[in-house]
Order: structure tokens, then sequence, then C-alpha cells
């Protein structure tokens, strides 16, 4: 039976990170090898899948941007369209990881899997965890069933969804977790194992894209704390057309700045109601008349929804029951 064809684009990352010894584990420069010798340390990859690849980029996932999301979705967009990429698997940094594959998971149309991959460790450290979780995230992608469940995460021998997942440690290798939706998959001899399925619109259900756009719109997210109602004034900036609030538990904010909130919201600014918590949904209540609920969105995936469907609509019901659907 032929192999199928991997590909992998390339974003760098701690995954490609290289420190002046082996014991260093967070003084290193993020990106610094290239994909070739990335993969030099998985000969492994190759008894599993033809592979290809390119350096998309070799940056810390910290400096990702909006313009770099377009670029990204559009390449990979393109490479999906190809008959000869059966599965493909992109390298980034773990920082903004879930944010990036939550982008692609919307904006890019296939069946094809799509999985993302990082390590906690850079490539020179003492049991470094980039080459297993790269080699697994192409066993994923050579499985064409893991084209079903969207856009995952393969690390530490689990696989997430992208609309899940959550980076939940800022050094351990077990960071990505899914809390209270779950793993939807296992990592095992080589397979994966799924056991359950988003039930929500990612890749080849998606009916938002960024096809074309030069630019996603300005939405800016704002964290609730006690004081915040001194800065409000800061809280909007000029030009933005949506704001996602970052809540206190179940997307509650000071009344002073629900009052500003609303005045912005006249003259079209949209409002999401998101919340700083660890788990639950932000669900609808008449004292926030007008707004949108994150659902169990984060804030930061709540703001990259609302850019897309603004890019689609401008109409609050519309763009209410986007948070619906995905």
């Amino acid at each position: 039976m032929a192999l199928p064809n991997i590909y992998i684009v390339a974003c760098g990352g701690t995954i490609a990170g290289k420190a002046a010894t082996e014991e260093d584990l967070t003084g290193y420069t993020a990106g610094a090898a290239t994909i070739d010798e990335v993969l030099q340390a998985v000969p492994a990859v190759h008894q599993y899948a033809r592979i290809r690849g390119e350096q998309f980029c070799s940056i810390d996932s910290s400096d990702m941007s909006e313009g770099l999301w377009l670029a990204l979705a559009a390449r990979v967009q393109e490479l999906a369209g190809r008959d000869d990429v059966d599965g493909i698997v992109v390298t980034h940094g773990t920082d903004t990881m879930e944010e990036t594959a939550y982008f692609l998971n919307l904006a890019v149309h296939t069946e094809k899997p799509v999985v993302f991959v990082g390590s906690m460790r850079p490539a020179t450290a003492i049991s470094a965890d980039g080459p297993l979780n790269l080699l697994e995230a192409v066993q994923a992608a050579a499985q064409a069933e893991t084209g079903r469940y969207g856009v995952v995460i393969v690390m530490n021998g689990t696989i997430c969804s992208a609309r899940f997942v959550e980076k939940t440690d800022t050094t351990h290798v077990d960071t990505f977790k899914s809390r209270q939706l779950g793993y939807i998959g296992l990592m095992q001899d080589g397979m994966p194992m799924f056991y359950q399925a988003p039930l929500r619109r990612h890749t080849y259900e998606s009916g938002l894209s960024c096809s074309g756009c030069a630019a996603l719109p300005p939405v800016v997210v704002a964290y609730a704390y006690v004081g915040m109602e001194r800065w409000i004034e800061s809280l909007i900036p000029q030009d933005v057309c949506g704001l996602v609030l970052a809540g206190f538990g179940h997307g509650r904010m000071p009344g002073a700045v629900w009052q500003s909130l609303q005045k912005a919201m006249k003259e079209g600014l949209v409002v999401v109601r998101a919340s700083r918590t660890l788990g639950g949904a932000v669900t609808p209540v008449a004292e926030y008349e007008g707004t949108i609920c994150a659902d169990t969105l984060t804030p930061q995936k709540a703001k990259i929804l609302l850019q897309l469907a603004l890019l689609k609509t401008r109409n609050i019901q519309e763009i209410k029951e986007a948070f619906r659907e995905y």
C-alpha cells in the first residue's frame, strides 16, 4: 500500500528552538532550527508517510500576527486542494497555537487532516518532547479519519479539538487540555484513537471565510477586573468595530462599564460577553440585552469568531447565530 503524502508547514516555535545548553528549558531562541533540521531528529516519520514541507515562517509564536493568519489560511487551503497532499501538519509555537488552530478550523474548508504540533522543550533540551510530538502528528495526519474532526492539536499523546483546546501550563509538557469538554482522542501505538467529535461547525462545514481578505476587522479584548471602570475610555479604542469582554463569572461587568458599552453599541460597536473563568458557558440574560454570548469559547477564540463573522455580516442576529453554530 502506498504511503500517504503529508505536507509540513513550519512556523518556528519551541519545537524548532535552540538553547546554549541541553539543561536550558526556557532561555532558548524559538524558530532557530529549520524544518529540515527538525525532521532529522525524527527519521521514523518516513515509515508512515511521504514527507514534504516548507518553512512558512520562523518565529516565536508570541509574534504571530493576523496578517500571517491570513497568509497561512490561504496556503493551507491551497495545499488541501492538491491531489498530491493527503494531510497537512503545521509546526507552531505553543503560546498562540490554540488561536491559530481555531482560526484555520473556521477559515480552511477541507475534509483532509490538518494537525497542529509543537513542543514545550526546545530541540536542544534533555528529553525534548518535539520529536515524539512530530512523529505522532504525522501519524495522525496520515489517517484520513482525522479530517472528520476539524483542525486538531496533537501533543503529549493527546488529540485536542481546535475549538476546545487551551494552553494551561507555562512550561510543562502536558499543557494542552480541553477542560470540561475533554480530549477528542489519544495517540496509541502510532494510531489516533477517537472517542468523541466536536458538534459545532468547522472546516468542511464552515460557512466562514477569509478568502481575498486583506485585513481582519479590528476587534479588541477587554479583561474584567476590580477597578476597570477607571479606564473606561481606553477600553474602546477608536476605529474598532467589535469588543470581547473577558467578564466576571457569567460574563458580567461593572455597571459603569456596561453604561459605556451601551453608548458605544448604539454607535455600532458589537459586544461579545465571554468569561475570564476556567469553564462554563456564557448565555443570554435580559440585563445585557444586545450583546452576543461567547458560549464556551475563551475570549481569544471569541475574538476570532467575531472577526470572521464580521467579514460576512454586520447583522447582530446573524452574528448571534454564528456563535450558536460554531
